[in-house]
């Protein structure tokens, strides 16, 4: 095959032989780049983006003590009425609500260096997910229980989607003392 694909210098290669008609021209390049649009640099810092001149007020997460998890752990601690509206929305966007707890609470990678594997990434289950809950009271009642039995753990609420078969949210719902 390689042999049928060699041209020969010496002898010349007509174009309009029947079986080079159909071919397809190689690659030859880019095109000319004129119809693009041509973009200038400038050294005018006025232009790029500003915090109004606060740069002193920036600041960032310090990155001991205060460990941040999961979705809204930014945030203060959730009150039982904010909790209570977040299981809401779990329940409205037609999730099942779950609860986890942990005593250690974060990742970490103690036990084996390999990609990918991360020890604390897998929580323990609060009893089962709590299929065809259809009040936030309910939910809140066992993370009472949850908090009860194991007070010094991490609980999280978690939302499955039976259908796509995926966890669509995840928030720690109670933190121990010193967190």
């Amino acid at each position: 095959m390689a042999s049928s694909m060699m041209v020969s210098t010496a002898a010349p290669v007509s174009c309009s032989a029947p079986a080079q008609a159909s071919m397809i021209a190689p690659f030859t390049g880019l095109k000319s780049t004129s119809a693009f649009p041509v973009t200038r640099k400038r050294n005018d810092l006025s232009t790029l983006p500003s915090n109004g001149g606060k740069v002193q007020c920036m600041k960032v997460w310090p990155t001991s003590g205060l460990k941040k998890f999961e979705t809204l752990s930014y945030l203060p601690t959730l009150t039982e009425e904010e909790l209570a509206k977040e299981v809401d929305y779990l329940l409205r966007s037609g999730w099942v609500p779950c609860l986890e707890f942990d005593n250690v609470g974060f990742v970490s990678r103690e036990n084996h260096r390999s990609p990918g594997y991360y020890d604390g990434r897998y929580w323990t289950m609060w009893k089962l997910p709590m299929f065809g809950c259809t009040d936030s009271a309910q939910v809140l009642k066992e993370l009472a229980e949850c908090k009860k039995e194991y007070p010094n753990a991490f609980v999280r609420i978690i939302g499955f989607d039976n259908k796509r078969q995926v966890q669509c949210i995840s928030f720690i719902a109670r933190k121990p003392a010193g967190y």
